[in-house]
């Protein structure tokens, strides 16, 4: 049995580590209203965008474009948008495990790993990670999220990858967050009806608006992924760190019941002893 002395220096560092917590916790809170800001100003183009690349896939001007033609695939690039820090639950293992779903058993994916979570974990299983990119500062999403489009096309256009998703998570509210695998390359056609171009017509031409709409179609899609992924990482930390401390509080509690009972133990064990002292003086 732990002694009083070591009962009150367990407290003293759980109430210490709860602060730490609440600490985390009010960060997190506030990166998340950050984030969310920024995914509400990007999530409008974001349909706008795919909505054109829809219309795009199904316009037969552009049918035999390089970034619009369906190929015979034989190599998938996946670019996976995880965390380089932990203490925020299952976020990165649901969307590593999302990926792994879509990825074929004969090893022909490509895995671009941004955050250290999610390379760690491909490392492990002996995936092919074609590159690692680092968690940037989120100060710093708009220009990774450009830099990750342009190794897209790079790849896509020399033909070293013949498919190109993002998985990434999902933002639908603080408690609830999905994760999400989408095909950026070829141009996706759309299955809720989107794409019905009508009779658009593209100046000069279809391919060369598609070799200009290319470089913004890929940079908004992988801005608004790492935007959404970004919200779900402060929303699933800020969820732990809240439980993690009722946990701290639940443990101090006990605690403090343990220490009182010892305390009584002794208190009573000392007038025992007056008491019996006592009637041997008599």
């Amino acid at each position: 049995m732990p002694s009083m002395k070591g009962i009150q220096q367990r407290i003293s560092n759980v109430s210490t580590t709860r602060q730490i917590i609440r600490a985390m916790d009010m960060v997190a809170s506030t990166k998340l209203h950050k984030a969310r800001a920024r995914l509400d100003g990007i999530r409008p183009l974001y349909g706008e965008v795919r909505q054109k690349a829809a219309e795009l896939a199904r316009c037969e001007e552009a049918a035999d474009h390089v970034f619009a033609a369906p190929r015979t695939v034989k190599s998938t690039a996946y670019i996976v948008l995880t965390s380089n820090k932990g203490l925020c639950g299952s976020y990165n293992l649901r969307v590593v495990e999302k990926a792994l779903e879509h990825m074929g058993r004969g090893g022909h994916e490509k895995i671009i790993a941004v955050g250290g979570k999610g390379y760690e974990a491909f490392r492990r299983l002996h995936k092919n990670i074609l590159y690692r990119i680092p968690d940037t500062h989120e100060a710093q999403i708009y220009e990774t999220a450009g830099r990750l489009g342009e190794l897209a096309a790079s790849l896509y256009r020399s033909g070293e990858a013949d498919e190109v998703y993002v998985a990434y998570t999902y933002f639908e509210s603080t408690l609830s967050h999905q994760p999400r695998l989408e095909r950026l390359l070829p141009l996706p056609m759309g299955t809720d009806g989107t794409g019905a171009g009508g009779g658009m017509r593209y100046e000069p031409d279809a391919h060369a608006f598609i070799d200009h709409f290319i470089p913004l179609y890929l940079h908004t899609c992988l801005f608004a992924a790492a935007s959404e992924a970004a919200a779900c990482e402060h929303a699933a930390r800020m969820i732990n760190m809240d439980s993690a401390g009722k946990n701290a509080t639940e443990v101090i509690d006990d605690l403090g019941r343990m220490y009182n009972r010892k305390r009584q133990a002794a208190i009573t064990q000392e007038l025992s002893e007056i008491v019996g002292g006592a009637n041997i003086l008599e």
